[in-house]
Protein backbone atom coordinates (compact mmCIF):
# COMPACT_ATOMS: atom_id res chain seq x y z
CA UNK A 1 0.00 0.00 0.00
CA UNK A 2 1.27 3.38 -0.89
CA UNK A 3 2.29 6.28 1.81
CA UNK A 4 0.43 9.11 2.91
CA UNK A 5 3.58 11.38 0.84
CA UNK A 6 2.91 8.72 -2.23
CA UNK A 7 -0.53 9.29 -2.74
CA UNK A 8 -0.53 12.93 -2.09
CA UNK A 9 2.75 13.02 -4.49
CA UNK A 10 0.04 11.58 -7.20
CA UNK A 11 -2.29 13.80 -6.34
CA UNK A 12 0.58 16.68 -7.69
CA UNK A 13 1.82 14.62 -9.94
CA UNK A 14 0.69 14.83 -14.63
CA UNK A 15 -1.10 11.67 -14.34
CA UNK A 16 -3.94 12.49 -11.92
CA UNK A 17 -4.73 15.18 -14.47
CA UNK A 18 -4.58 12.88 -17.53
CA UNK A 19 -6.26 10.05 -15.58
CA UNK A 20 -9.99 9.18 -15.96
CA UNK A 21 -12.74 10.25 -13.59
CA UNK A 22 -12.55 7.27 -11.83
CA UNK A 23 -8.56 6.81 -11.77
CA UNK A 24 -9.17 10.06 -10.00
CA UNK A 25 -11.69 9.18 -7.77
CA UNK A 26 -9.93 6.15 -6.72
CA UNK A 27 -6.71 7.77 -5.89
CA UNK A 28 -8.94 10.64 -4.05
CA UNK A 29 -10.54 7.92 -1.90
CA UNK A 30 -7.49 6.14 -0.77
CA UNK A 31 -5.68 9.18 -0.16
CA UNK A 32 -8.63 10.58 2.41
CA UNK A 33 -8.86 7.19 3.55
CA UNK A 34 -5.24 7.16 4.37
CA UNK A 35 -5.03 10.88 5.83
CA UNK A 36 -8.30 10.13 7.74
CA UNK A 37 -6.25 7.29 9.91
CA UNK A 38 -2.81 8.56 9.41
CA UNK A 39 -1.19 9.81 12.78
CA UNK A 40 0.00 13.54 13.56
CA UNK A 41 3.25 13.10 12.25
CA UNK A 42 3.02 11.24 9.33
CA UNK A 43 -0.01 13.78 8.29
CA UNK A 44 2.75 16.83 8.90
CA UNK A 45 5.94 15.04 7.34
CA UNK A 46 3.67 14.59 4.28
CA UNK A 47 2.17 18.55 4.70
CA UNK A 48 6.02 19.79 5.32
CA UNK A 49 7.65 17.78 1.93
CA UNK A 50 4.84 18.64 -0.06
CA UNK A 51 5.01 22.37 0.64
CA UNK A 52 8.75 22.51 0.53
CA UNK A 53 8.67 20.92 -3.24
CA UNK A 54 5.78 22.93 -4.28
CA UNK A 55 3.84 24.69 -2.04
CA UNK A 56 0.63 25.37 -3.96
CA UNK A 57 0.40 22.03 -5.87
CA UNK A 58 -1.50 20.03 -3.64
CA UNK A 59 -5.18 20.58 -3.80
CA UNK A 60 -6.85 22.82 -1.41
CA UNK A 61 -9.07 19.88 -0.60
CA UNK A 62 -6.24 17.30 0.34
CA UNK A 63 -4.41 20.50 2.59
CA UNK A 64 -7.25 21.44 4.51
CA UNK A 65 -8.45 17.66 5.30
CA UNK A 66 -4.54 17.18 6.10
CA UNK A 67 -4.45 20.23 8.40
CA UNK A 68 -7.50 19.41 9.86
CA UNK A 69 -6.78 15.88 10.47
CA UNK A 70 -3.45 16.66 12.20
CA UNK A 71 -4.86 19.87 14.07
CA UNK A 72 -7.50 17.83 15.56
CA UNK A 73 -5.03 14.87 17.06
CA UNK A 74 -2.76 18.22 18.07
CA UNK A 75 -5.05 20.57 19.46
CA UNK A 76 -2.53 22.19 21.53
CA UNK A 77 0.61 22.44 19.14
CA UNK A 78 1.04 26.21 18.64
CA UNK A 79 2.94 25.86 15.69
CA UNK A 80 0.82 23.60 13.80
CA UNK A 81 -2.30 25.65 14.26
CA UNK A 82 -0.35 28.92 13.31
CA UNK A 83 0.41 26.68 10.48
CA UNK A 84 -2.86 25.78 9.18
CA UNK A 85 -4.15 29.43 9.83
CA UNK A 86 -1.64 30.23 7.36
CA UNK A 87 -2.55 28.15 4.63
CA UNK A 88 -6.27 29.10 4.77
CA UNK A 89 -5.17 32.19 4.46
CA UNK A 90 -3.23 31.77 1.55
CA UNK A 91 -6.09 30.51 -0.61
CA UNK A 92 -9.17 32.58 2.07
CA UNK A 93 -10.91 34.23 2.23
CA UNK A 94 -13.70 31.46 2.16
CA UNK A 95 -11.79 30.44 5.36
CA UNK A 96 -10.58 33.40 7.23
CA UNK A 97 -12.49 33.43 10.19
CA UNK A 98 -11.58 29.49 10.61
CA UNK A 99 -7.96 30.65 10.28
CA UNK A 100 -7.92 33.61 12.71
CA UNK A 101 -9.70 30.95 14.99
CA UNK A 102 -6.90 29.05 14.64
CA UNK A 103 -4.44 31.74 15.35
CA UNK A 104 -6.48 32.82 18.55
CA UNK A 105 -6.50 29.14 19.91
CA UNK A 106 -2.60 29.24 19.81
CA UNK A 107 -2.35 32.57 21.47
CA UNK A 108 -4.63 31.54 24.08
CA UNK A 109 -2.26 28.26 24.45
CA UNK A 110 0.70 29.97 24.30
CA UNK A 111 -0.78 32.60 26.84
CA UNK A 112 -0.99 29.71 29.10
CA UNK A 113 -4.88 30.41 29.28
CA UNK A 114 -6.91 27.17 28.07
CA UNK A 115 -9.74 27.27 25.69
Amino acid sequence: MNSLLDLARRLVGPEYGESSNAGRNELENRFVEKVTFASADEIVDMLDVMLAEDWMALPAWARNLAFRLACLQRPNDVTLLRNAADDLLYFGPDWDEIAYELRRRADSIEGGSSH
